[in-house]
Formats: structure tokens, sequence, C-alpha cells
């Protein structure tokens, strides 16, 4: 018993400082930073399309976090600028997703603004763009004989129009796509905004050395 203690004890030690520096410091750090200058609170059809987003399991394909230029050309990609910690103040559960099946929508409300372009992809992705691979959610819609007043009708091309009727958006399409819409992160980011500059820290190393060795 005794040979055991010793290893209980180093183990409770080890995870004690772990948890301290990679949960307690960055929480307490993040909370002290506030929401970003610029973003704005959800509004109601926002916040009930982001529980759209949420119970759908987008963040499986679709990250929200642009990476740096040293990290990743997500600028070029024309995903928006790198993000930090402000940005999500009001997002809960946070929705920063690892797989980029398909990409990041951190800024989609900036690139993709169009009701009708969201409604068409979400009902059948392939009437937008013949290779993708992103599955289709019929179920967020209704096949009508004809549109009632108020319903938004989402424009097929002939190949995916149904024969008779038309297809329109049920509520949570039009707030999953209010929520895509109001995804804009074009406001400038706080000076100290919390973000991990290793990567740029290691290419400016990278940059000094190789240009002490071209001096020589």
């Amino acid at each position: 018993m005794n040979r055991y203690l010793p290893l209980v004890i180093v183990s409770l030690a080890i995870l004690s400082f772990a948890t301290l520096l990679l949960v307690i410091i960055p929480g307490m750090q993040i909370a002290k930073s506030g929401a970003s200058p610029g973003l704005k609170p959800y509004t109601v059809a926002e916040a009930r399309g982001r529980a759209v987003y949420v119970s759908m399991g987008c963040l499986y394909c679709h990250s929200q976090q642009p990476r740096d230029e040293a990290q990743a050309p997500d600028g070029e990609r024309g995903w928006g600028r790198a993000s930090v910690s402000g940005d999500y103040a009001y997002d809960t559960p946070h929705q920063l997703g690892t797989m980029r099946t398909g990409p990041d929508l951190m800024n989609i409300g900036d690139r993709l603004p169009s009701q009708g372009w969201q409604l068409t992809h979400l009902y059948q992705p392939r009437a937008i763009a013949s290779w993708s691979i992103m599955p289709a959610y019929p179920y967020l819609f209704a096949h009508k004989a004809k549109a009632d007043p108020g319903d938004v009708v989402v424009k097929l091309p002939p190949a995916y129009a149904p024969k008779t009727g038309v297809i329109v958006a049920k509520q949570d399409a039009l707030d999953l796509v209010s929520y895509l819409q109001g995804m804009k992160h074009d406001y400038a980011p706080p000076t100290d905004g919390l973000r991990d500059d290793g990567y740029e820290l290691m290419a400016a190393q990278q940059h000094n050395n190789d240009a002490a060795k071209a001096s020589k």
C-alpha cells in the first residue's frame, strides 16, 4: 500500500496542475475579456436558428474559427479574419468545431447573405453545386399545392423542383437562415483579444534565423 501512495499523490498533483493550467487560468482570462466591440447579441430568430444549428450537429462538418494566416490561408479563402475569444461571448454551447468537411461558417453572413441561396442550399445542396457532399434537409421544408400568404417559396432548378406545387420553408429553416445571415464578424478585433500567437512567433523566429544565415 505504501508503494502506491506516492504514485497517487504525484498523479493527483499532475492532474491538479493540468486543470489549473488548461482550464481555470484560461477561463479566468476569457471571463475578463468580455464581448468584442461591435459584436451584437443574437436576435430572437437568430437564437432559435442557432438552436436548430446545434441540434443538427453542423459543427461535425463546419468550424466557426477562422485561423491566423500563419496557421492556414483562411483569409485567402474568404473566411474572414482570425477569431478572438470575445467573438464568442454570446455562444453557449460553443460551436468551434474541428472538422472542415465544409467551409468555416464564422462569417457566412458576409460571404453569402442571400436568404434565397441559403434556403435552396439547405433543401438540396446539389441544386447549387453538383459536386457537394453536404446532406439535404428536406424535413425543414414543406411541399404544398400552392403557397399561402406569408410563405417563403424555395427557388429550385427544374431537376430538383417538384412536378406539381411548391416547396416552402418551415419556421426552423427560416430561423436557421437568419442565424447564418447574422454570422458577420467584420468589425475590427479588440487589440487585447486572446489568441494563441505561437505560430506567428515561430514564423518570426524562423524569418530571423533565415535572415541571419543569409547575412553570413
